[in-house]
């Protein structure tokens, strides 16, 4: 019987990280491995939690407790997934995690999906004007079409955070960061949810400084897209 029960606890892991991975509608990204990897957290989890409740049929409530964290926890990876996706195929480009992409001089708009978030980075070229916060207005749409997929996953919370290279004074490149960090976010306010701004100055690099087409590189705003935002960390460390 104990067997039985086991079986059955790993039947529930393997239903639900496997249902979600043929979903339609991929844009770059088809492994969705977040939502797997939420699942078998969550199916772990749950099942612990279950088997270790005082009372009778422990293998019971371990399969229940399985199901319901695979739920749960699939349910997160999947969201993140899902707006990786979405986001991704509304500003035209693709889901990458490969470390080398943020440092592609040929790319404008990288995607990036991480466990607990996704990372929209516009490099600064295409966003403003040497020295100046003000949106241009091919990056005010681009900005826009970001938000229209926002408007479509409420519970997000948004982060955006400005970077500049290391030309000028730390407190300067700070103060335009933040400036253009906020023009950005101004557009990304969901149903009066403002998103949390900060400025970084020069500080965290995607590559060393020391060429102007590095510098390029480094001079960007990145949106981070949080399902569970006790998970947000300080973009500038």
């Amino acid at each position: 019987m104990k067997n039985i029960k086991v079986v059955s606890l790993f039947a529930v892991v393997a239903i639900v990280t496997t249902g979600c991975y043929n979903q339609p509608g991929l844009v770059a990204d088809s492994s969705y491995n977040r939502t797997k990897t939420g699942a078998v957290t969550g199916a772990l989890a749950g099942a612990a939690i279950g088997y270790n409740t005082k009372g009778h049929h422990k293998g019971t409530r371990a399969a229940v407790g399985a199901l319901i964290g695979a739920l749960v926890g699939g349910g997160t990876g999947y969201y993140l997934d899902e707006q990786a996706n979405a986001v991704a195929k509304a500003l035209g480009t693709g889901v990458s995690n490969d470390p080398l992409a943020a440092v592609d001089p040929n790319r404008d708009i990288i995607v990036n999906k991480y466990p607990d978030y996704v990372r929209v980075i516009f490099r600064d070229k295409m966003m403003f004007a040497t020295n100046s916060s003000k949106l241009q207005p091919s990056a005010v749409a681009k900005v826009n079409k970001l938000k229209a997929v926002l408007m479509q996953y409420p519970q997000t919370t948004v982060g955006v955070a400005g970077f500049t290279d290391s030309r000028g004074g730390y407190e300067y490149n700070k103060k335009l960061s933040e400036a253009r960090a906020r023009s950005v976010a101004n557009l990304l306010v969901i149903n009066g949810k403002k998103p949390v701004v900060k400025g970084c100055s020069y500080n965290k690099p995607l590559i060393a400084n020391d060429t102007p087409e590095h510098m390029a590189l480094n001079r960007r705003v990145e949106v981070y897209l949080y399902s569970d935002p006790s998970k947000m960390s300080d973009p500038c460390k």
